[in-house]
């Protein structure tokens, strides 16, 4: 009976020749990679700014609605008040004396009670 031939073992430089191919392969690869995280990247950054733009013009856009009616209720508060000075002073003395007594009843409620007055 004739023996089966054994099969050739590759040689050390077909196996490195093999290996470079797919490191050079898997070097595309990661470039290739790389690449698309770079666009997706610069993508996801290009829309975080322009949101961040429109908010900003919002807010901004708020806040000045907001100064200019402050103004306005300003400037009508401050015309009645001149209407009526006997009122405005009266109505703030009256805050006044609100807030003192306010301020005494805190005041004696945060001190000590065993102390005497005497």
């Amino acid at each position: 009976m004739a023996d089966a031939p054994e099969p050739a073992l590759p040689s050390a430089d077909n196996m490195q020749k093999s290996l470079e191919k797919q490191i050079a392969a898997l070097r595309n690869e990661i470039a290739k990679i790389n690449k698309t995280i770079a666009k997706r990247s610069t993508k996801i950054l290009n829309n975080a700014h322009e949101q961040a733009s429109d908010l900003s013009e919002g807010a901004s856009s708020l806040a000045s609605r907001a100064t200019q009616q402050l103004r306005t209720q300003a400037q009508a508060v401050s015309e009645i008040a001149r209407e009526n000075p006997g009122t405005t002073t009266s109505i703030l003395g009256i805050v006044g004396i609100i807030g003192f007594l306010l301020g005494v009843a805190v005041g004696q409620t945060l001190t000590d009670t065993r102390r005497r007055w005497y």
